[in-house]
C-alpha cells in the first residue's frame, strides 16, 4: 500500500481540484486514473470514485457556498430525481460488459469536450 500511496494522493488532489474548479472530478479524473494506474476494472473504479465523491462534493459544495455560488433549492430539485438515475445507471452498468461501459464513457468525454470547445 505504501508504494500506491503517492499515486492515490495525486489522484485525490487532481480529483479534488477539478471538482472545486469545474464541478467534476470523479468521473472525469478519478475513474480513468484508477483504471490506468491501478488496473481497476470499470465497475470497481466507478464505485471507488463514487465513495470519494461523497467527501469531495460535500466539501466543494461548502466551499462554493461560502462564495454564494450554491442554489440549495435547485440542488435539491436536481438531486432527488437523480436518485432514480443512479439506481437505473448502476443496474445497467452491472448488466453490460465493462468494455461497453468504458467505450460509452470515452464517447461521453469526447463529446463533452467538443461541446465545451466549440
Amino acid at each position: 500500500m505504501a508504494s500506491r500511496l503517492p499515486k492515490l494522493v495525486v489522484i485525490a488532489t487532481v480529483g479534488g481540484a477539478f471538482s472545486g474548479l469545474f464541478g467534476v472530478g470523479g468521473g472525469t479524473v478519478i475513474v480513468p486514473l484508477l483504471i490506468l494506474w491501478f488496473g481497476y476494472g470499470e465497475r470497481e473504479a466507478t464505485g471507488t470514485s463514487l465513495l470519494a465523491i461523497v467527501v469531495i462534493a460535500a466539501l466543494a459544495a461548502f466551499a462554493q457556498g461560502t462564495y454564494g455560488n450554491v442554489h440549495v433549492g435547485a440542488g435539491i430539485l436536481i438531486g432527488i430525481p437523480a436518485v432514480a438515475g443512479v439506481i437505473a445507471g448502476t443496474a445497467l452498468q452491472q448488466r453490460i460488459p465493462e468494455r461497453a461501459v468504458a467505450g460509452i464513457f470515452a464517447v461521453l468525454l469526447v463529446v463533452s469536450a467538443a461541446v465545451l470547445v466549440f
